[in-house]
């Protein structure tokens, strides 16, 4: 599995709250916290072939970089929308 980090601050981790997910949101560095999407060989293919400006750290992270504002703001909203992480698919849905 591959991932996709969000940035949460503190409007974003209010609206996770609000769907019971704040606890899925990540400390990571002075009080910053990260939501993790997972998605598989397939989708994180076809997210970079969608976003060429979009990059793969395999050698740290082993996640998504570089993605738009746009693009991360609508999963992020679909993560809202659906009250959980598994949104991938419709993320593909709604930019096709």
């Amino acid at each position: 599995m591959y991932s996709i980090n969000l940035w949460i601050n503190e409007e974003r981790y209010d609206k996770l709250n609000q769907v019971g997910l704040a606890n899925v949101a990540k400390d990571v560095l002075a009080g910053m916290k990260v939501l993790k999407l997972q998605c598989t060989k397939e989708q994180k293919d076809r997210i970079l072939q969608f976003y060429p400006m979009a990059k793969f750290d395999s050698a740290t992270t082993r996640s998504i970089e570089l993605l738009p504002a746009e693009a991360k703001d609508k999963m992020f909203n679909l993560v809202i929308k659906k009250g959980n992480l598994d949104i991938i698919e419709e993320f593909f849905e709604s930019i096709s």
